[in-house]
């Protein structure tokens, strides 16, 4: 199966997240929960990667975010037909191809200013070509 995007963790937040998910549900560490969520956010993220527009996602721009940031922030669900499921936050880039995660919040109880209060990592940097020596 041939993905069209890379997914990125955006830096430290998500990448500090991630990894301490990854690592808790390699070693069995993880409570039911957690479980679920990982199971969850694993489906999302493979849809995610496949087809960003995936139906079970609802992908849509959240233009409050995007104002505030200055470039496109979408949100995607990680369930779909599940009224208080977790928002995944993500954007285009840092390089061609990849989608950088940049929060996993819950969804609001109370829509008033609910875009105001998300955090969002930062992009993660492209790696620096080395200079070779001549």
């Amino acid at each position: 199966m041939n993905r069209a995007f890379r997914i990125r963790m955006g830096q430290p937040e998500m990448e500090s997240f991630w990894m301490d998910l990854l690592a808790r549900k390699r070693l069995e560490k993880l409570n039911r929960d957690e479980d679920k969520f990982f199971t969850r956010l694993v489906k999302a993220l493979d849809f995610l990667s496949l087809n960003p527009r995936h139906n079970s996602l609802s992908t849509h721009e959240i233009s409050d975010l995007s104002r505030k940031y200055g470039m496109k922030i979408f949100q995607s669900y990680l369930e779909n037909h599940t009224p208080r499921a977790g928002r995944i936050f993500w954007a285009y880039g840092h390089d061609v191809g990849d989608i950088t995660i940049l929060a996993i919040e819950p969804y609001p109880e109370d829509k008033r200013g609910a875009y105001e209060r998300i955090q969002l990592s930062a992009m993660p940097r492209t790696a620096i070509p080395s200079k070779k020596k001549r």
